[in-house]
């Protein structure tokens, strides 16, 4: 069976919106690990906000810039107003969020990916069905709505599967539920 993976950047202060402040932080290190989430993974999985911003903004990228990946991969986009998906390769999930990750997880495959940690990966961890989530945690300090914000109903016990920190002093830390 499919794993899915969220993958998030986060700030000492739990921002995750606006992620610029990443830029001065991503170097070879998290240049390696975010390649070997992607060569790992055959999809993506987003709600619509996400997938609006990543619609707008990955089409104009240069290949170099890793859009190669973001637009030539297969995306589900969990979604009840979202009509006319315009990026390439992209379903949307009309019906019980729960029961369409079901089916995409019991399909053939490698990995599904998801950016961010909103509602979607809320509902999916509830539902068993969130297997890793990555925090990449930025020596940041931003202000703002953090992620607990939209989220305050968010119980989970996370056990603790891999950490890694790179040169710039990111801390990736991978937590799988717990008892799996």
């Amino acid at each position: 069976m499919r794993k899915i993976i969220a993958s998030t950047y986060i700030t000492l202060d739990g921002v995750i919106e606006n992620p610029a402040w990443t830029m001065p932080y991503f170097d070879d290190d998290a240049g390696a690990f975010a390649d070997s989430l992607q060569k790992g993974a055959d999809a993506l999985l987003m709600g619509r906000a996400t997938y609006e911003g990543f619609a707008e903004a990955w089409p104009k990228m240069a290949e170099a810039d890793g859009a190669g990946y973001m637009n030539g991969v297969r995306k589900y986009v969990a979604s009840t107003t979202l009509t006319d998906p315009g990026w390439s390769n992209t379903t949307v999930l009309r019906g019980d969020l729960v029961e369409e990750v079901t089916k995409l997880k019991a399909q053939d495959g490698r990995n599904i990916l998801m950016y961010g940690y909103g509602p979607v990966a809320h509902t999916l961890l509830g539902a068993g069905l969130l297997d890793e989530v990555v925090f990449w945690i930025h020596p940041v300090l931003e202000g703002g709505p953090t992620v607990t914000g939209p989220l305050a109903d968010a119980k989970a016990t996370l056990a603790l599967a891999d950490t890694r920190v790179t040169k710039s002093g990111v801390i990736i830390a991978t937590y799988r539920p717990a008892g799996q």
